[in-house]
């Protein structure tokens, strides 16, 4: 690594070159080595033929975007490495098919090429390195490309030093609050970058998306949530508190990227709890006990924080981050297929609608879905150039939305549709003042309503801590550190502020926070060894800018009211399918899972296919299956409320499963993060 080093300190280095074919590339080098005085000018033709010569006998493309083309001759008097950034990408037939946009050229004398050999072993490490090869791409200058060397050998430190880095987050500190202080100690560091790093256009792209994403499950969910509690809480309200907390949490959590809302168990919880007041007598004061409740479960949300409780959360392995994530990506799926069944099946039941109010529907559903789905798709295509790909992939699901809701509002005007359900006025759904009367319920309540408060509690830890596991996944490769406890104690604070304005819980979602997290990525297209082809992310842009603009808008939305109502929900629901769908890349349960319908001997040469019968991936494929098949049961049932339950019911099991699978085969099935030869 020194000799590269020293290649770049001496600027040996030329960034976007625009050459379109090997020959040209190499007659730039050398011409640029021959004015720097490394190569002989009158050999300049024998140097650019052995490099060529060499191309011919095999290509030098080692994979991973990079190509290392070395030639050994008297014309070059010391050895000499050029870093070249390529402005367009050249296929040069890489053996994982992926286009070469960095090339090593390597020269030296005749007996120089033993003392390249360190040299091509430490750029073959660098190839391999995600993040090395994001910073080399947006490099500028010859300082960024010399952080960029700095941080790849910061992150190749000894092992155990690494893993004892990435795993201290959850290490039980024994000391009162200090988990959280740990927390804030490894992300201050990183505000200030947290603002600059969204100054980008993945940053506008991701707003406009999750704006509209975010939006209308708070329009829905306040609108079922009005339903269940005879209107205490509805529309205004969960607007209101979507933007009061996604503010405050973009701006003081930890995690930023984790994307607030509401959620099936939490609005099956309040139902609940009404329902309870009403049957002893508090139905007048509903949201005078609920804001007790809220406050208790802030008190023990705090103390969880505060104890360090969220270490309990490395006992949750990939097989429950699967199950829990593959439940969220098919309830939004199946929300938007219901829904829209539901319009199909009121039409024919009634012959006097028009069929039309089923077909403009599907028409707008489907249309969103596809073209939503076939530009974020569009970053894989042979068309148009890498920066117009990069830009149709991030603002597709935006793009989509828009045109159908032009095509809802120009060609289908005429036919009634249903819109956005969005509120008349900004005020409580109920004549009240925003701020609870706390002490108008009776004094017996401000100490019964810390019974409710802990399953509560145990709902909102479990889904805080699950999603924040989901998004710190090392697959997507974040840099700047989790903060499992802190954020906790922010929920906390939230949920007693939202209490005392009878306003909506919010905790962690799961689906959008995920959707968030892919907007924000700089992904390349891998080959695996079984010839399919998908992203794997490069880099994620960790910030507060898209958090914070995200939940203004939704708050500036109330100012906007009649504009939203234009909105056909059946685009809405095409937006649903392609977060439910989307948010399943990459789930290796759903990889596995079809297996069971695939030719044996076509199954993909993975990691795990490698390395454990094809039996007992079934068994243990299976054994998600029926694990996510009585989620989903719970979830849909008045059972929803236990649904905490059976999910931490997944550690035990995940444990137990131990004596059916040995530790090799659970290592590959159930391991952390893929291994680098999937890649």
């Amino acid at each position: 690594m020194k000799l590269l080093r020293k290649a770049l300190l001496d600027g040996c280095f030329l960034l976007d070159l625009d050459e379109r074919d090997l020959p040209s590339l190499f007659r730039q080098v050398v011409n640029y080595l021959v004015v720097r005085g490394s190569v002989v000018g009158m050999q300049q033709e024998e140097v650019e033929a052995a490099l060529l010569a060499r191309e011919e006998d095999v290509s030098t493309a080692i994979g991973n975007a990079v190509a290392i083309p070395h030639a050994y001759l008297d014309a070059v008097r010391e050895p000499t490495i050029v870093f070249v950034r390529l402005a367009h990408p050249l296929n040069l037939g890489a053996p994982d098919g992926v286009p070469t946009r960095f090339v090593f050229v390597l020269l030296g004398s005749a007996g120089a090429a033993a003392q390249h050999l360190d040299v091509l072993a430490d750029i073959a490490r660098l190839a391999a390195d995600d993040e090395f090869r994001y910073e080399a791409g947006m490099a500028h200058t010859q300082l960024d490309l010399l952080a960029a060397l700095d941080r790849f050998g910061a992150r190749n430190a000894p092992k155990a030093l690494h893993d004892e880095k990435r795993s201290e987050c959850l290490d039980y500190t024994g000391r009162l609050f200090g988990g959280v202080a740990a927390d804030l100690r490894r992300r201050l560091p990183h505000y200030v970058s947290d603002f600059r790093d969204g100054l980008h256009t993945k940053s506008l792209a991701s707003t406009l998306f999750l704006f509209f994403a975010c939006l209308a499950p708070a329009v829905t969910f306040g609108g079922i949530m009005a339903e269940l509690t005879g209107h205490h809480i509805g529309a205004v309200e969960m607007i209101v508190g979507s933007a009061l907390c996604g503010v405050v949490y973009a701006l003081l959590a930890g995690q930023p990227l984790i994307i607030l809302g509401g959620t099936g168990p939490l609005l099956v919880y309040t139902w609940l709890l009404y329902v309870l007041c009403s049957q002893i007598g508090l139905d007048g004061c509903f949201l005078e006990a609920r804001a007790w409740v809220g406050l208790w479960t802030g008190l023990l949300l705090i103390i969880l924080a505060a104890t360090d409780a969220s270490c309990l959360v490395k006992y949750f392995t990939r097989f429950t981050d699967e199950i829990f994530s593959a439940l969220i990506s098919l309830i939004f799926i199946y929300a938007a297929v219901e829904a829209l069944a539901q319009i199909v099946s009121n039409v024919y039941q009634d012959d006097r609608i028009s069929h039309d109010r089923a077909l403009v529907p599907l028409i707008l559903a489907m249309g969103t879905f596809f073209i939503a789905y076939g530009l974020y798709r569009f970053r894989r295509s042979r068309y148009l150039l890498p920066h117009l790909r990069e830009f149709f992939a991030d603002f597709g699901p935006t793009i989509a939305l828009a045109a159908m809701t032009v095509v809802a509002v120009t060609w289908f005007h005429d036919v009634e549709r249903t819109s956005l359900p969005a509120p008349d006025a900004i005020q409580p759904t109920i004549d009240r003042s925003w701020l609870i009367p706390l002490f108008d319920a009776p004094r017996w309540v401000w100490f019964a309503a810390a019974g409710p408060a802990v399953l509560a509690a145990v709902l909102v830890y479990l889904d805080q801590n699950i999603t924040a596991r989901l998004i710190n996944s090392r697959d997507h490769r974040l840099q700047k550190g989790e903060a499992y406890h802190y954020d906790l104690a922010v929920m906390g604070v939230l949920i007693a502020v939202c209490s005392l304005f009878g306003l909506p819980w919010l905790v962690a979602a799961t689906v959008r926070s995920l959707n968030h997290i892919r907007s924000l990525a700089t992904v390349e297209s891998v080959v695996t060894r079984g010839g399919d082809s998908r992203d794997s992310v490069l880099h994620v842009r960790e910030t507060r800018v898209t958090g914070l603009a995200i939940h203004l808008l939704i708050g500036l939305s109330l100012f906007a009211l009649p504009l939203l109502k234009q909105i056909p929900m059946a685009v809405l629901y095409g937006l649903f399918l392609f977060m439910g769908i989307v948010s399943m890349a990459g789930n290796q349960f759903f990889e596995r899972l079809r297996l069971w319908l695939m030719d044996s001997s076509l199954y993909p040469t993975t990691h795990y296919i490698r390395r454990v019968p094809i039996w007992t991936i079934h068994r243990f494929t299976l054994l998600q299956l029926i694990c996510l098949i009585v989620l989903a049961l719970v979830e849909v049932t008045p059972l929803g409320i236990l649904f905490p339950l059976f999910l931490v019911l997944l550690v035990p099991i995940r444990f137990y499963a131990g004596r059916f699978f040995t530790a090799e085969e659970l290592a590959a099935l159930d391991s952390e993060e893929e291994p680098e030869e999937e890649a």
